[in-house]
């Protein structure tokens, strides 16, 4: 289903459009650029809802009110743009990827629950990114997982998608073994099993312009501060952040752009999680100390891995 036909579906034609989207257009090739610039002003300016204004519509979507349900995801589509040029040139246009991103936040509206007490956003990011990761896995993706192992691993999801109701957070793998009485071990093994190469190549700085392979040492080029083989790199971040307590790994996953989150600011972060700038720094001082640690027994450096 097309962009144009999907809103449409949805009844989220805009009739007013205003000069400007607000919202930058990625490099792509002329064809694309001109789909991409005619879909954002197709889905207007439409401003984003208070906390309040969240729970009043919301709550009236969940009783079948369509122009609530309307008013919450058309105020939600410059989030799916945003999300999803972080899966750019990953093996899907950047309109199928936005396409694949509305399903999401199609879905997040529709399971919302307002009481939970935590911002719509934070629900409906990990609905659009689970519906953009399936997308590229399922067009990406060149080896087949047996089927228990298939069925192991949509327990943990879907347990996963019952805990973003009740939690004000992300569910994490021991949020979701303690769930299933399941070892934390258990979990977080199927889990790396989904998990996208964006841990490693999705941009992290303040710029946005570096990938955290890009700032490994090349091995081959003589450099010892690493023994690390880039196919083996992914893995090893995800074990290394798995020694660390669940506060300070989520804080340094936000910080530098790893386990599918977008690099951000500590005042972001603190925003995020619900910390003060000051208590995010504090942890994230915490993180890389202990991180530290744990690579100067390998003989390798944090510096290579992490900077701002």
């Amino acid at each position: 289903m097309g962009i144009k036909k999907q809103i449409e579906c949805s009844d989220l034609a805009v009739k007013e459009k205003p000069k400007s989207t607000g919202v930058e257009v990625p490099e792509e090739s002329p064809s694309n650029l001109d789909a991409t610039q005619i879909y954002l002003s197709e889905i207007g300016f439409s401003p984003l809802l208070t906390a309040e204004e969240e729970v009043y519509f919301s709550r009236l979507a969940l009783k079948g009110d369509e122009r609530s349900r309307k008013r919450m995801i058309e105020s939600n589509l410059r989030l799916v743009v945003k999300i999803a040029r972080r899966y750019n040139n990953r093996g899907l246009p950047l309109l199928d990827l936005i396409e694949e991103g509305n399903l999401g936040l199609i879905r997040a509206v529709e399971k919302f629950d307002p009481e939970r007490g935590f911002r719509f956003s934070t629900y409906a990011t990990w609905w659009i990114r689970q519906t953009i990761e399936r997308a590229i896995m399922n067009q990406t993706r060149t080896i087949r997982l047996p089927i228990h192992v298939v069925k192991e691993l949509n327990i943990y999801l879907r347990t996963a998608r019952e805990l973003v109701q009740k939690l004000d957070h992300e569910p994490t793998a021991e949020d979701i073994a303690s769930e299933l009485n399941v070892p934390v071990e258990s979990v977080s093994k199927m889990l790396r099993l989904n998990e996208r190469i964006a841990s490693v190549d999705s941009p992290f700085g303040g710029e946005g312009e570096k990938v955290l392979l890009d700032v490994i040492p090349d091995e081959t080029a003589g450099s010892p501060e690493t023994k690390l083989q880039t196919n083996d790199i992914k893995h090893s971040i995800v074990d290394w952040l798995n020694e660390l307590n669940s506060k300070q790994r989520e804080v340094l996953a936000r910080r530098f752009g790893l386990l599918g989150y977008e690099a951000a600011t500590l005042e972001d972060v603190g925003v995020e999680i619900g910390l003060t700038r000051e208590r995010v720094r504090q942890i994230q001082v915490e993180a890389l100390k202990r991180l530290r640690d744990i690579l100067s027994q390998q003989d390798l450096s944090i510096e290579a891995l992490f900077r701002e």
